[in-house]
């Protein structure tokens, strides 16, 4: 610290502090949020944070100075751990047998008309018409009359609260033989699931729309917003997911079938209940996917909050990202085989 200057000495001051709270931010997703909540928003700045330490690593590479090593060790810890930001290596396979699942929050199908000019009901029948999966989940699903998919013959609802317009739904070519819903108490979020016949294989099938966070996707919103205010509305709503993730994992365990979860966690994979919910499951982005696998528009950001986890014994073979901006969440579709 005596050979750098005072303009360095701050600037290593505020490294550390950075590097400090990125290694707090990946053990965060161990530490149940009731115990206190306002910590849990640190899972949301973590690309903040990556992309804080990696400035900081070229800005002591610049200057020929080792100190640039302590980001380069706290970035390396979350390289090694089982979430990642970013995936090198993709893969794509095609196997005789295997099936396609889709993921999307279709936000009511542009029901408050953020995406003017747009026929989204239309994109998206189309969408799904070329990429042809075989199971399709959807949340913040509405009813509407010029969305139709001729191709599902099964299919399940759920339109949470007695008043609600909206809700969950999965759309299957497979048979469906069982069906329920979870019914999250006090949110006007869900899970559904259901149990479809694949050849002689019964395969559980959730679709998850954990507690939303109400985040609006330009970080000048946030700015806005009283600081206090917008960790006490977070904390409550991590709170809740941890509520919610319990019930999940309750039901989980009674299930014999091999599952796929999927849907809209509205958390990241540093979460409490991104790491409950996944156990010993696989994530199919991180088995598949490439690229930073962003699902969630937030500026410049790649949040992704919204899932494909499989069990073990089912085999990823292919994982994809579609950037069409036809709501405030882009579809992911993984490949499959039993």
């Amino acid at each position: 610290m005596k050979s750098l200057s005072f303009l360095n000495k701050i600037a290593f001051f505020l490294n550390a502090l950075l590097a400090c709270m990125l290694l707090m931010g990946y053990l965060i997703r161990f530490i149940p949020p009731h115990f206190y909540p306002p910590l849990s928003v640190l899972t949301l700045a973590i690309p903040f944070l990556i992309i804080g330490n990696l400035l900081f690593v070229l800005y002591w590479l610049f200057q020929f100075k080792r100190h640039f090593l302590v980001s380069v060790f706290v970035l390396l810890i979350g390289f090694f751990q089982e979430a990642t930001l970013f995936e090198f290596f993709g893969k794509s396979l095609e196997e005789e047998g295997s099936f396609k699942v889709m993921t999307f929050n279709v936000r009511m199908f542009n029901f408050n008309n953020a995406l003017k000019d747009v026929n989204v009901p239309r994109e998206i029948e189309q969408l799904i018409a070329k990429e042809d999966p075989d199971i399709l989940s959807f949340q913040e699903y509405t009813l509407v009359t010029s969305f139709n998919l001729d191709g599902y013959p099964y299919k399940y609802f759920k339109l949470q609260g007695n008043s609600s317009s909206f809700g969950l739904s999965i759309f299957s070519k497979y048979k469906i033989v069982n069906q329920g819903s979870l019914d999250f108490p006090d949110s006007m979020n869900n899970a559904i699931f259901v149990d479809v016949l694949k050849d002689e294989d019964t395969l559980r099938i959730y679709n998850l729309h954990m507690q939303t966070l109400a985040l609006q996707p330009q970080i000048g919103n946030l700015r806005q917003e009283d600081s206090k205010q917008l960790l006490g509305r977070l904390g409550q709503s991590f709170k809740q997911q941890e509520e919610q993730t319990e019930m999940v994992l309750a039901h989980q365990a009674t299930c014999k079938y091999p599952m796929v979860v999927n849907g809209d966690f509205n958390n990241t994979a540093y979460s409490y209940a991104y790491h409950k919910i996944r156990g010993d499951k696989k994530d199919t982005f991180e088995e598949a996917g490439s690229g930073f696998g962003r699902t969630f528009i937030f500026d410049f950001i790649p949040i992704r909050i919204d899932f494909i986890l499989v069990d073990p014994q089912i085999e990823v073979l292919d994982f994809h990202n579609y950037e069409q901006e036809l709501s405030d969440h882009y579809p992911i579709m993984t490949q499959l085989k039993l």
